[in-house]
């Protein structure tokens, strides 16, 4: 049996828990010890982080062998068309090397709070929104292929990671879910009455 704690990372937060350079980091929202980060989210970009004291399960998410799809709402410049998404589903080549084929699709805005600061309406007044699954881990790759299709981001909200969503958690909010499994392998998963929290 192992604990997963699911984390709303909030914009401009480091995801680690200490910084020498007094930035924001996760020990500004989550005390919970022992736990480190399953992965990681670029310090510009929001949303789900998970969260463990096992290390088995550590890596099974996040290493790029499992292949754990990942789901992102991307708000880009300008309006997306249908080439693009063509680009995305079909896969690009970048400099790293081609991409896998990603699902992709339009979304309406997300029910989310607005980003600290918020995207400038003044600089960029045309804005759409994407739902992109992807099933690799490079860096920064979601802002790589949609600059490489035309429509940079400007806003990056990971929604999902497996079978684990975001929804239900504000920035700076958490909550604990109990897997039913054994820590060498935990594929299932059983809820228990989650507990959240709120930023302190």
């Amino acid at each position: 049996m192992s604990t997963l704690y699911l984390l709303h990372k909030p914009y401009r937060m480091l995801s680690q828990f200490t910084d020498r350079e007094g930035r924001a980091t996760l020990a500004d929202v989550i005390s919970v010890p022992g736990v480190y980060a399953a992965g990681r989210l670029d310090y510009d970009s929001e949303g789900l982080l998970l969260l463990s004291d096992d290390g088995a399960l550590i890596h099974r998410i996040a290493h790029p062998r499992h292949k754990q799809p990942k789901t992102y709402w991307v708000q880009l410049e300008g309006q997306l068309t249908d080439d693009a998404l063509h680009g995305l589903r079909s896969g690009l080549m970048l400099k790293d090397g081609p991409t896998l084929p990603a699902k992709a699709r339009r979304m309406a805005p997300p029910d989310l709070p607005e980003r600290t600061p918020a995207v400038d309406p003044k600089r960029h007044p045309v804005t759409s929104w994407l739902e992109l699954t992807i099933s690799e881990g490079r860096n920064r790759q979601v802002r790589r292929m949609t600059a490489e299709v035309g429509f940079p981001t400007l806003r990056l909200i990971r929604a999902a990671i497996g079978p684990w969503r975001l929804e239900g958690l504000a920035p700076g909010e958490w909550r604990k879910e109990t897997l039913h499994a054994p820590r060498q392998a935990p594929a299932k998963t059983a809820r228990t009455h989650p507990t959240r929290r709120k930023p302190r």
